[in-house]
């Protein structure tokens, strides 16, 4: 009895698996398979035509410098990495590069300073020393900040080997890094010549006596805080017309040595010695 049931079971697993093969062989099959497939595949093009791959940049993202995005609450694009302003840079980043690298840092030390060490040259370095160096370098520059009380090893500015730094070097220190020091680049570029007066005036240059510590207590906006760019864009990019005069800077402008450029008797630039002003890189001045 218990042979015959085994020989029906085996019979019917045979039979089983031959249905089983004429179905999986059949048109009916091979055509679900065939949709199946075409689907899935139709599934792929699909997600993959929605991500545009290869447009060639043909439809992509154009802003203006500033331009609000989508509505006033975005925050503007700020300029694109290593652009320069349209009055121009001291040392911009096609001519020399951010690495902070010793060499790299050498090449700015025949910088000169063009900023005399006024009383406002000093009291604007003192305001961004105090925000950005004392941190490390202490309130005086001998290297006792409170970051040293956390691990950050003391680096005295007011030693010799600081004095002996030229100030193009101090300040393309401040400019790249190097080492333990990060980049202060935004500390923009005359600014950081006053950054620069004031260290050498931390060092006893020229004999001055100059405050040390914070400006005043926290929370305390005004002129305790750094104050506005003068690094952006404020006037259309000047250009040369077909007679080599200067447009879209504000003014027109014949440049100097073009056919159309009078011949004038040389003035004073040096706002500061002769009106007592410093002129910033927009054009426009600030009372001392």
């Amino acid at each position: 009895m218990k042979d015959r049931e085994r020989k029906r079971g085996c019979a019917h697993a045979e039979f089983t698996e031959a249905q089983r093969q004429r179905v999986v062989a059949s048109p009916v099959a091979s055509g679900i398979r065939v949709v199946r497939n075409a689907s899935a595949l139709l599934l792929v093009l699909t997600v993959l035509g929605a991500c545009e791959w290869f447009t060639d940049f043909k439809r992509q993202p154009s802003l203006w410098t500033w331009e609000p995005v989508k509505d006033s609450l975005t925050p503007s694009r700020g300029n694109p990495q290593y652009s320069v302003p349209v009055t121009g840079m001291t040392v911009a980043g096609m001519r020399v590069s951010y690495a902070a690298l010793p060499g790299t840092i050498d090449s700015m030390a025949g910088i000169p300073n063009p900023t005399p060490a006024s009383d406002s040259s000093l009291a604007a370095g003192h305001k961004y020393y105090q925000i950005n160096c004392a941190v490390c370098h202490g309130d005086a520059g001998a290297g006792d900040g409170p970051a040293t009380k956390f691990g950050m090893p003391g680096i005295s500015i007011v030693s010799d080997i600081t004095r002996g730094r030229t100030d193009g070097y101090i300040w393309g220190m401040m400019r790249n890094g190097r080492g333990l020091m990060p980049s202060y680049n935004r500390i923009e570029e005359m600014d950081r010549w006053d950054v620069v007066n004031y260290i050498r005036a931390l060092q006893g240059a020229g004999g001055r006596t100059v405050p040390t510590g914070p400006l005043a207590a926290p929370g305390v906006t005004g002129d305790k805080l750094p104050g506005f760019t003068r690094m952006a864009p404020t006037r259309p990019s000047p250009f040369l017309d077909s007679r080599g005069a200067m447009r879209g800077s504000g003014s027109d402008r014949p440049v100097p040595g073009s056919p159309a450029a009078p011949t004038a008797a040389p003035t004073v630039t040096d706002s500061a010695a002769a009106a007592g002003a410093t002129r910033d890189t927009a054009g426009t001045e600030r009372r001392e």
